[in-house]
């Protein structure tokens, strides 16, 4: 990252969680889903990234309800939600059980029927008619002319005001990449004045983290799903994996998931990407060096696609079937010092099994303190592994089952198909 920001740090040790107001709740509102927050605490969950709440686009809109990314004020909330004191409340609400808020940002496109059309129509890429342009074959928004400083300073004042006037935490920034980076860093110079703020971006850009604390790993996500699709072997998976290490710098933070806003409404639930291996990859996703993303009913689980334009409620239960698995995942974000990310005094080594081909085991280690995971990735099971390290020494605990295990003796662990465990010391 450049040296003129700095990330904070609770940012390494976060757990993010995307809220979907539209679906999360029967009515669809802020105040609804502040009788969530408690739960959500009690799950571990950190940092609260919401989708765009601002109001959607009638004009070419799709669907009857339209995307949260067409967006027509970015210094409104969609009604459908409530209003800007409702989101104040909400705001207060979270902070006041311990999480923080992230606003989705949308900076390089909007609805076309934005405010801006007709009080600044130069704000936009035209032709040669003077006709407003979509970018790509997104139908319902036009594209911003990121040259013109007067669009840049109309923006910047729009994200300006959810700071200083709902003292949102950060911004996780959509399509990062398609906004000039220079831009960027004039947002985070300016906004980071106001108070430091968490930046993430939507992109897998190594040159983005010259600006931005934390990036996608969409590459990984595919590959996780190629693997279990039997289109990619263990190698594959570390392939990867090494490939982020080379390419982005030691104090970058990546955001690893199974499953979010898009994947879930145009590829399908984990479930149907990944199969039985959905909690497993779970488990990497929340261990490995980054910080994890859980997205909206992922704790149910949710098994299918919630529709993008039309109400299409989570089918809740009470509890949730994952809630304590997500729980004892979470947790351990913010207790363990060995999942701090993109810290150097934390080492993580790949630990060799009498079944590498089948399973991904690996040490993470911050001083005495040491998390070993196990996963067995693989559909014909159960298997007894038997991990191969000399150097693996002490007592460890599995956090999900307190299985207690003294690893200078026995080396052996018991995994179902597909199966997981983690140690902790």
């Amino acid at each position: 990252m450049n040296a003129a920001f700095r990330t904070q740090e609770w940012v390494r040790q976060a757990a993010v969680y995307e809220v979907n107001i539209r679906q999360y709740t029967p009515e669809g509102s802020f105040r609804a889903f502040a009788g969530s927050l408690n739960r959500l605490r009690d799950m571990g969950v950190s940092v609260l990234w919401f989708m765009p709440i601002h109001p959607i686009g009638v004009q070419n809109r799709i669907g009857s309800l339209g995307s949260y990314y067409s967006i027509r004020n970015h210094c409104d909330t969609n009604p459908e939600f409530g209003s800007l004191d409702d989101f104040r409340y909400l705001v207060g609400a979270a902070k006041e059980a311990g999480m923080r808020v992230v606003l989705d940002w949308v900076a390089n496109h909007t609805a076309w029927d934005h405010v801006w059309t007709r009080s600044h129509p130069e704000f936009y890429v035209r032709d040669a008619e003077g006709r407003f342009q979509s970018p790509y074959d997104w139908s319902d928004v036009i594209q911003l002319d990121h040259q013109r400083i007067d669009q840049q300073d109309a923006m910047l004042e729009a994200m300006r005001f959810w700071v200083k006037e709902f003292d949102i935490d950060g911004f996780r920034c959509d399509m990062a990449h398609l906004v000039p980076l220079a831009f960027w860093y004039r947002a985070r110079r300016e906004l980071d004045a106001i108070k430091p703020l968490f930046w993430l971006a939507e992109t897998e850009e190594p040159g983005y983290h010259q600006v931005f604390d934390a990036s996608y790993t969409w590459e990984f996500l595919h590959r996780m799903e190629s693997y279990w699709r039997g289109q990619a072997g263990m190698a594959g998976l570390q392939e990867v994996l090494d490939r982020y290490d080379r390419l982005f710098p030691a104090d970058a933070i990546r955001l690893f998931f199974t499953s979010n806003h898009d994947e879930n409404s145009h590829s399908g639930s984990e479930y149907e990407r990944m199969g039985d291996a959905a909690l497993a990859f779970a488990v990497l996703c929340a261990t490995w060096k980054g910080i994890p993303l859980v997205y909206s009913g992922q704790e149910l689980p949710l098994r299918s696609r919630l529709d993008f334009y039309h109400k299409d409620r989570i089918p809740w239960t009470d509890p949730p079937a994952l809630q304590d698995f997500y729980r004892r995942l979470l947790a351990l974000r913010q207790e363990h010092p060995a999942l701090r990310a993109g810290d150097p005094a934390v080492s993580t080594r790949r630990i060799a099994s009498s079944a590498d081909q089948q399973v991904f085991a690996f040490l993470r280690q911050a001083g005495s303190r040491a998390l070993l995971v196990v996963l067995h990735l693989n559909g014909e099971g159960p298997r007894q592994v038997t991990l191969q390290d000399r150097d693996l020494n002490g007592i460890f605990t599995e956090v999900f089952t307190g299985q207690v295990l003294d690893m200078g003796r026995n080396q052996q662990v018991q995994l179902p198909a597909w199966g997981y465990a983690v140690f902790s010391t």
